[in-house]
């Protein structure tokens, strides 16, 4: 399988939404759809502090989504580069979309001096966290919130 990565653009908004209400079902979740609209107009705006990468099979059909961020940090001087979503489609998974994507984002940080990038996920995601112990390493912290 032939696998691009590429930024999001306009022409992806349907294939975008459909990837990104599977991932919101996934996690057994649900975003307003003002929301939805905000994010997607982030992550077209080249001025918003949200980033969107897509993995394209070659022939215009997105496989996987990524969205990822910069932010300052009282630790380092440099950014942090956080890794909010990313989600494969069914049909795509097991084929090395999601490392693609997670290596799209760790060679952004590594362009803007980010000393690390970071994610979360849940403890029920076994199979992508197969991966994730593949490309990264867990950390003891525990996520608390409000």
């Amino acid at each position: 399988m032939t696998i691009t990565i590429r930024p999001l653009t306009a022409a992806d908004r349907e294939q975008w939404l459909a990837l990104w209400h599977g991932y919101l079902t996934f996690y057994e979740s649900a975003v307003p759809g003002d929301v939805t609209d905000l994010t997607w107009s982030r992550i077209l705006d080249p001025e918003a502090p949200i980033h969107g990468v897509c993995a394209d099979d070659g022939n215009g059909k997105l496989l996987g989504i990524v969205h990822y961020l910069f932010h300052p940090v009282t630790w380092a001087a440099g950014p942090r580069c956080y890794l909010e979503d990313l989600f494969t489609a069914p049909e795509a998974r097991g084929r090395g979309v999601g490392r693609a994507l997670i290596e799209a984002v760790y060679a952004a940080a590594d362009t803007r001096g980010a000393d690390q990038v970071y994610w979360l996920t849940q403890e029920f995601n076994a199979t992508a966290r197969r991966l994730y112990d593949q490309v990264a390493q867990a950390t003891p912290f525990m996520k608390y919130r409000r």
